[in-house]
């Protein structure tokens, strides 16, 4: 959780920008195993990151999380500081 949370989807973006660039992403297990059932690996899980838009926050189980989706990829981050955050669960959607 950081300060000031929650967090525009502006300031959400950036704080991620600065996490890839010198901080720690933790990718859980739920979210490494959602995203193979998708075909989504760790490094296509990273360019969603580096790419895709950030929505409003939710508070879900007691923290903020932020979904980021690219193309018809999504996935569900939340900050553990400003200089880490955690990938918690990755999909694709199917039409």
């Amino acid at each position: 959780m950081v300060d000031g949370e929650p967090l525009s989807p502006i300031a959400a973006r950036q704080l991620i920008s600065r996490i890839l660039s010198k901080g720690s992403v933790v990718f859980s297990s739920h979210a490494r195993k959602e995203g193979a059932k998708d075909g989504l690996d760790i490094p296509a899980l990273e360019k969603v990151l580096r790419s895709g838009a950030v929505q409003q926050g939710e508070w879900e189980n007691g923290e903020w999380r932020y979904q980021v989706r690219a193309g018809k990829s999504t996935i569900v981050i939340s900050f553990e500081s400003d200089e880490e955050l955690t990938v918690i669960t990755a999909w694709r959607e199917r039409r």
